[in-house]
């Protein structure tokens, strides 16, 4: 296939506000792409290359820009071998090296193909066929069920391989994905709940959990060998020593199991969440753990043990699993409740420690890896939503100089795009602010007078006292009093919270 031919599709995509219309585009291009093009060109359609690490940002692509091919002749193939290439540069004289590359595939790509090819090296396609768009697709395009799709991404997380197994195997060839060793797979998220009622209120069988304010992980252990994972499944076993040390202990042969890590100050009570991030975010961070900054991982869920898979299974027989491996120092504290009340109990009881609030579960509940399911939902003492900064306002006054009022976006599914839901230069610290204007002119694209527009990238956490209509913002609701809590450097855009959780609170 013409490389030509997946631009058109992708940018009809995003020209088609219909998700259905979507998934048809989509659909169509794989069913037209050869066997060996279609672990590439699912994964382009997707809005990323095959290859993990490319190092190439737009520094780089600023410094390539041979002029246009006036006639398309790139095939997937020729790009992805080029991306290849590229991903193997490393060392004295790389760098020019992949300017060299760069240039040779830039000056055969169209300016549609040139385009298309910058959005895809630096993570900024906005095409709309993310997550369950291209689940749907893929089950579409060669008539396979969507529920082996989604699992199957689940298991492996790359679209490629899962669309070439559905294009080659079918569905036989989707289930055969199993839970493999050091292949992390997407964390269960949660949904909020405006209250613990509220959280309970359909589960007729729940537990609720201290929702701890740390760093997710996520931890694989085969005999003597132990990997760590943050919730974006980059391998952090260097800077987790405390973790590796209590996975080592464990009376297992092999396991994964899901958790937090957490800084805890000499009264047991947590450190701030910025502590724990800065002591978890480097190496050198954490060899000065001997220092008095140790961290405590505390585990909450078990999705292998002892080579036997668990994610089927209801949370209950998973939490079983747990305990009958890892110490009650290490375990979340939990409690089965029967009732609202009994809820509220444990709810202030996490409070009370110093923690952020409750995690309320469904015992009967399988666990859906990389999904924010309906099995799980949170419960803070105030309404926070992760957002995405869209664009930002230079300041005025004692923050002249600085990028101050941030324009705030929640992810929006049905488009793969972002929704603005206000603006706020609420809750910023001056450390915060230098930051934060280093970082948003890293990712700017553009500025109109005082506003400078970046890539979505950079999740923050904002309180708010609620949501409201709002005619001024293209989503029709607006948060009330929001104000910057944090950064979440652990979450990326993708991990944002939609519109459709932010309308459900009005």
């Amino acid at each position: 296939m013409l490389l030509a031919d997946l631009v058109a599709t992708s940018d009809a995509v995003a020209g088609t506000p219909g998700r259905r219309r979507k998934v048809e585009l989509l659909a169509g291009c794989l069913r037209r792409m050869d066997a060996d093009e279609v672990a590439a060109g699912a994964s382009y359609l997707s809005g990323t290359p095959r290859q993990e690490r490319l190092d190439t940002g737009w520094a780089t692509l600023a410094a390539t820009a041979p002029p246009a091919a006036a006639e398309a002749s790139l095939i997937l193939g020729d790009v992805d071998r080029a991306l290849e290439e590229l991903a193997g540069l490393h060392g004295p004289g790389s760098r020019a090296a992949r300017q060299m590359l760069l240039a040779r595939l830039f000056a055969a790509a169209t300016a549609a193909e040139q385009r298309f090819l910058r959005g895809l090296l630096v993570g900024d396609l906005r095409q709309g066929a993310l997550g369950g768009l291209a689940a749907q697709a893929i089950a579409l395009a060669w008539d396979v069920p969507e529920a082996d799709v989604r699992r199957a991404l689940m298991l492996h997380g790359e679209k490629g391989a899962v669309a070439t197994a559905a294009a080659l195997g079918g569905g036989a060839a989707l289930r055969a994905f199993r839970l493999t060793l050091f292949r992390p797979v997407g964390p269960m998220l949660a949904r909020t709940a405006t209250s613990v009622a509220d959280a309970v209120r359909d589960l007729p069988r729940a537990a609720v959990e201290f929702k701890l304010d740390g760093a997710r992980i996520q931890v694989h252990r085969d005999g003597e060998l132990v990997r760590v994972y943050t919730r974006n499944l980059r391998d952090v076993t260097a800077r987790s020593p405390e973790v590796v040390a209590v996975a080592a202990a464990l009376p297992v042969a092999t396991a994964v199991l899901d958790g937090e890590v957490i800084g805890l100050r000499s009264d047991a009570r947590p450190q701030p969440f910025q502590d724990t991030m800065r002591r978890f975010s480097t190496e050198a961070a954490a060899a000065r753990s001997a220092a008095g900054q140790a961290l405590t991982p505390f585990f909450f869920d078990c999705l292998q043990l002892d080579g036997e898979d668990l994610l089927d299974r209801p949370l209950e027989e998973r939490v079983a699993a747990l305990e009958r491996v890892v110490p009650a120092a290490n375990r979340i504290p939990r409690r089965v409740v029967a009732g609202a009340e009994d809820a509220q109990r444990a709810y202030a009881e996490a409070l009370g420690q110093g923690h952020e609030g409750v995690m309320v579960k469904a015992l009967d509940a399988p666990y859906e890896a990389g999904r924010r399911g309906a099995s799980w939902r949170k419960v803070k003492p105030a309404h926070t939503l992760d957002l995405v900064v869209l664009a930002v306002e230079w300041g005025s006054g004692r923050r002249r100089g600085w990028l101050s009022n941030l324009h705030l976006g929640a992810r929006d599914p049905a488009t793969g795009g972002f929704v603005m839901l206000g603006k706020t230069f609420k809750g910023m610290t001056d450390e915060m602010l230098a930051w934060q204007t280093e970082r948003l002119l890293e990712l700017e694209t553009g500025r109109d007078g005082h506003v400078v527009t970046v890539r979505p990238e950079l999740v923050v956490e904002v309180a708010f006292d609620g949501v409201q209509t709002s005619p001024r913002y293209p989503g029709g609701v607006a948060l009330r009093f929001a104000r910057v809590k944090r950064y979440r450097d652990d979450k990326t855009a993708v991990d944002a919270d939609t519109i459709d959780t932010v309308r459900a609170l009005r």
